[in-house]
């Protein structure tokens, strides 16, 4: 297991998908959860056969060390975690890739390190750090696809979100919706959903977002500024990020893309692993 010092002397584990360097270029992943250990990533649909895949496990989750100050797994603070890292490997720049949470992470090492991002890809991303919100109408319609509304669990979970949506419910509530994280609700999303339950540090999730992690004005200010290739993907029933957000989000670079997946969902790899990987293969160029 490859490991590095962090700035504050946390010892952090890193996965390498392939011989590094020698399978491709290399391709700098953060996960999302938020802290959820990397491992839920996998090989992002075969993705591997292209690139070099480097996951990152971030402090305290996978088998990165929890750190001494808890303070410290605010997400501004990660951005220091992320800079050592591409010291360690060697690496002038890199291609950097943020899902869900992750792409906030993602966003504010970009903000921070422009020079050192040479393509940039966010996967269904969060937006705490550039400040987008998301209405419960757009949520409720990528929620209501044509192929989930036959589903048994459809009116249940339904009816959950537009609870959530109206301020209403609580931890069952959001349990209840997770089919619309997903683009097909079988045994295979139910198993990698229970997943989360160990995969991901708790009381680290709490702080990452506490108060001063993010400067949205800041952070849109730098985007407007960056001018290398920037891409955002998107899943069709994505309820968390739903296509309107990720246009937006794609809106706030100058050189950017849109690519969307019909019938997926917060995880698209799992819903078309050829066309996830063949989409930012050809977008990494």
């Amino acid at each position: 297991m490859p490991t590095f010092t962090s700035p504050d002397g946390t010892l952090l584990a890193y996965h390498v998908s392939g011989s590094f360097p020698g399978s491709g270029p290399v391709l700098l992943c953060l996960p999302g959860g938020p802290m959820q250990d990397s491992a839920y990533l996998g090989d992002l649909g075969g993705l591997t056969a292209f690139r070099t895949v480097v996951r990152l496990d971030l402090r305290g989750t996978g088998a990165s060390a929890a750190p001494e100050d808890p303070s410290s797994y605010r997400c501004d603070r990660l951005v220091a975690d992320v800079e050592a890292l591409r010291v360690h490997l060697g690496l002038d720049t890199v291609d950097l890739l943020g899902h869900s949470a992750g792409a906030n992470l993602a966003a504010l090492y970009t903000a921070a390190h422009p020079e050192r991002v040479a393509r940039l890809v966010l996967v269904t991303p969060g937006t705490a750090a550039v400040g987008l919100d998301t209405s419960g109408e757009e949520r409720l319609a990528a929620a209501k696809r044509p192929w989930r509304e036959e589903e048994p669990w459809f009116p249940e979970a339904y009816a959950a979100l537009e609870d959530l949506t109206s301020g209403r419910g609580g931890p069952e509530t959001f349990a209840a919706v997770a089919p619309f994280f997903h683009g097909t609700w079988d045994e295979a999303a139910r198993r990698r959903n229970a997943d989360t339950v160990t995969q991901r540090n708790g009381e680290a999730a709490g702080v990452y977002a506490g108060e001063g992690a993010f400067a949205p004005e800041a952070t849109r200010a730098a985007f407007a500024e960056f001018g290398r290739p920037v891409l955002v993907v998107a899943g069709e029933g994505d309820a968390n990020t739903p296509v309107p957000t990720a246009t937006a989000y794609a809106e706030l670079f100058p050189q950017s893309a849109l690519a969307v997946l019909d019938g997926a969902g917060h995880f698209p790899w799992h819903d078309d692993a050829k066309w996830f990987a063949t989409t930012v293969d050809g977008f990494l160029g």
